[in-house]
């Protein structure tokens, strides 16, 4: 999940998946980085900038330079549009057939889940041993990263780092999607980096959850026992109505898909929302821990 960016599989009975060790850790993908020079290419050669481009494919301008590095898969509307911007010249189709994402800084069990992510029409995540992702400063990121083993060269590092802020774009992109976070109030609590870092960090998940489609809870240490004890949870809604959940140990990563089960977590996580703090008490207890730093 949050702690190293993992995905799961979508098997039968959404099983825990089975993750060779050569897929564990995130590579380059030369694929998203060609594809993103020819977007490049074809918009500068028809005079187009960057936000001329972004407004005729209907994504940000952010998004549109996350494709031309290389950092984002584009889907098949931004593909259409973008031909269509650039002169319908087909090499925009052509080249998108061979596209893969295999690197972006995800491992290799998270990636289905990133991409559910990004379609979702609500998503409620619970953390207990870190911030969640989608609320990481960049600094506390890299102080994550940096800490993890096996230690990751540079490029690999970077590459993570990338793909983390990346998945925060989706946050700002879609102001009417519901994004619930419900964490632990010794996730704050526990030093990353120095004071600096995590005032940064108390600084960014204000901001990141003062719109109104943003919810955040803080379980504070005195809280006694309460629903999700057995360890960290996403639950998202699709567009059809479909709830599924995702859940993550050491190295692996599991998608459930299970009514059964993912109407269980439902429950343990709507519980834990009325043993949390409420957002009010809970933004108030990040700007006092702000305060004493």
């Amino acid at each position: 999940m949050d702690s190293v960016e993992t995905e799961a599989a979508t098997g039968a009975g959404a099983r825990a998946a089975s993750v060779g060790e050569g897929e564990r850790e995130p590579h380059p993908s030369d694929s998203l980085r060609t594809f993103g020079a020819f977007v490049q290419a074809l918009r500068e050669h028809a005079g187009l900038s960057r936000g001329d481009l972004a407004a005729a494919v209907q994504y940000s301008r952010h998004t549109v330079e996350s494709v031309e590095l290389g950092r984002r898969m584009p889907d098949e509307a931004f593909v259409e549009r973008a031909e269509e911007a650039t002169g319908n010249t087909g090499a925009l189709r052509r080249a998108a057939r061979h596209l893969t994402r295999g690197e972006v800084g995800l491992a290799a069990w998270f990636r289905r889940w990133d991409r559910l992510e990004r379609e979702a029409v609500s998503l409620c995540t619970y953390e207990c041993r870190l911030v969640p992702g989608l609320l990481q400063s960049e600094a506390y990121a890299r102080a994550v990263f940096e800490g993890t083993i096996p230690l990751r060269t540079d490029e690999e590092l970077e590459a993570q780092l990338a793909a983390r802020m990346e998945r925060q774009v989706m946050m700002r992109e879609r102001p009417t999607v519901p994004f619930s976070f419900i964490v632990e109030e010794h996730v704050f609590l526990r030093g990353f980096g120095d004071t600096e870092v995590t005032r940064g960090l108390v600084e960014h998940v204000l901001e990141l959850t003062a719109p109104r489609n943003v919810t955040l809870q803080v379980v504070p240490v005195r809280a006694q026992l309460h629903a999700c004890l057995d360890g960290p949870l996403q639950i998202l809604a699709t567009s059809e109505g479909r709830r599924l959940a995702y859940s993550e140990g050491q190295k692996n990563g599991r998608l459930i898909s299970d009514v059964k089960e993912v109407t269980v977590l439902c429950q343990r996580y709507e519980t834990l929302r009325s043993q949390a703090l409420n957002p009010t008490e809970s933004r108030d207890l990040l700007e006092r821990l702000r305060g004493e730093l």
